[in-house]
């Protein structure tokens, strides 16, 4: 072995430990090597660098909060002032009026929160007598992280290789077709949620599109099902608008986020629960909701996440994004259309697309050749390269970034 101790995530370890690829600092768009090599990082860290790298007010403001405050539980009536600030600042971006916020450590704690919030909603608000939906539905080439609920509800099906059912009260509907979907609904009876995000990530950038994600929410209301937005990847400018819901008009019931919350500065999730949900946990006689977590509203975290707003709303990201993802999504279509290694340039609404290889198998070496012309990337499921840059990306990089992408895979 010549790599570190670290055993690393989704990876073949006995390739990795031969050789790591370290890096070492970044700044923008950019992340430099332990040779001092410089690539463009095409994949935001992973979703997550939205503001770009290196940015030193977000620093500030973490080793401010940790020099006064580092961390408290937020367990019962107990709240860190930054935290509390971050929550009302959420709430008001959220694509639902009157939210609440539920934070957590991270995307795989959202969706396990919003799983067994939705089943406790459920035991609230059953009428005398009638037994509480607990069925969820999730949408196939879903990716809902990696706790035991989102394993669970895994529309990836390697992702559930190996793994005793979790959880057998799930069901599946087909990405993309809505006539299917809402049989399946039919089909299974009273289903508690449906789990969807308005743009797959992982499971290779597909987007349903408006009309059958809107068709998905009004089939939701029309069966007292909650909707759920997994919005860990699309949530904070990634589409254009601070969410892909407000963005598809949506409203959904819940909304899980992450990643762009703080830009990756720091490890913090959320949830965000429309009156509908969060009232009947609030009424009176409702009694304690034993959930949470030790780190959830921690207070650097909130520090980062509040910083990071800032730089979001001062800086406009949202809308950079929505006026450039258009020379985004022709910059790659057009610099590989003649690229007989590639099949197809996915793109969906904002800073999103995946390039689609003929041979799915030639993900690691399609990597590697990148990596040769400066571009840090990585594979998604059915042998695609993930294309998810900081929203702060300019014409120039992306321009730079796919031509580099064309002469690598040529």
């Amino acid at each position: 072995m010549t790599g570190s101790a670290l055993w690393h995530g989704f990876a073949d370890m006995s390739v990795v430990s031969r050789a790591e690829f370290v890096l070492t600092r970044g700044e923008g768009c950019r992340v430099w090597d332990d040779t001092g090599r410089e690539y463009l990082d095409a994949t935001a860290g992973l979703w997550f660098a939205n503001v770009g790298h290196g940015r030193r007010e977000i620093a500030d403001a973490m080793a401010e909060q940790g020099a006064r405050l580092a961390a408290y539980s937020s367990f019962g009536d107990i709240v860190v002032n930054t935290a509390a600030r971050l929550a009302d600042e959420v709430a008001a971006l959220a694509p639902m009026p009157d939210a609440r916020v539920f934070f957590t450590s991270g995307g795989s704690d959202s969706v396990d929160t919003a799983v067994k919030m939705v089943r406790r909603w459920t035991q609230l608000t059953a009428p005398d007598g009638a037994t509480p939906r607990t069925t969820i539905a999730v949408l196939t080439h879903a990716y809902h992280g990696m706790h035991q609920g989102g394993t669970a509800l895994a529309g990836i099906p390697a992702n559930r290789d190996g793994v005793p059912d979790l959880d057998t009260d799930v069901i599946h509907l087909t990405h993309g077709d809505l006539e299917d979907a809402v049989a399946r609904l039919d089909e299974a009876g009273e289903v508690a949620a449906v789990f969807a995000e308005p743009v797959t990530g992982a499971g290779g950038v597909r987007f349903a599109g408006e009309e059958f994600l809107l068709g998905l929410r009004k089939a939701c209301a029309e069966r007292g099902t909650l909707f759920v937005a997994d919005e860990v990847i699309t949530g904070f400018g990634r589409t254009g608008a601070w969410f892909g819901s407000e963005l598809l008009g949506l409203e959904p019931d819940l909304v899980l986020c992450a990643k762009g919350l703080t830009s990756g500065y720091a490890p913090m999730g959320a949830v965000l629960a429309s009156e509908r949900v969060w009232a009947p946990f609030y009424a009176e006689g409702a009694g304690v909701w034993r959930h949470g977590y030790t780190y959830g509203a921690h207070a650097v975290a909130a520090a980062a996440g509040l910083a990071n707003l800032a730089i979001m709303r001062d800086e406009r990201l949202p809308e950079h994004v929505a006026e450039h993802a258009p020379l985004l999504h022709s910059s790659l279509a057009e610099a590989l259309a003649d690229v007989a290694a590639v099949t197809d340039v996915r793109t969906a609404p904002g800073y999103l697309a995946a390039v689609q290889l003929a041979d799915p198998a030639a993900v690691e070496p399609a990597v590697h050749a990148l990596r040769a012309h400066g571009v840090s990337t990585r594979g998604l499921a059915g042998g695609a390269l993930q294309v998810s840059p900081p929203l702060v990306m300019t014409t120039d990089e992306i321009t730079d970034l796919a031509s580099r992408f064309a002469a690598a895979l040529a």
